[in-house]
């Protein structure tokens, strides 16, 4: 499992975001999505580490903590939901259907 990382500043580095987290145990990878339409950072991150042991003592520790200007936001990341490419989740959309 992964821990989420929310409200990061967009100048935030793969390299810092694992050495913060490294301070709580061996951190197996860091990951920073890309917003596809403008090229920046999307804010937040998933950081994976050893145990959950280690990932428990980085959330506890992290979670509400200043870091470079902001208030982290740190909690076990929830698995991805499977998206529709046609508008939103899982939401139908009837209305093309409906009218022929």
């Amino acid at each position: 499992m992964s821990v989420y990382v929310g409200n990061l500043s967009y100048e935030v580095t793969e390299e810092a975001l694992n050495a913060v987290f490294a301070e709580y145990g061996s951190v197996k990878r860091v990951q920073l999505p890309i917003d596809r339409e403008t090229g920046r950072l999307r804010g937040f991150g998933f950081v994976e580490m050893s145990t959950d042991a280690e990932e428990s003592a980085a959330i506890e520790a992290l979670d509400g903590a200043e870091w470079m200007g902001r208030d982290l936001k740190v909690n076990k990341a929830k698995p991805r939901e499977n998206r529709s490419s046609f508008g939103g989740g899982n939401r139908r959309n009837n209305s093309f259907r409906d009218r022929y």
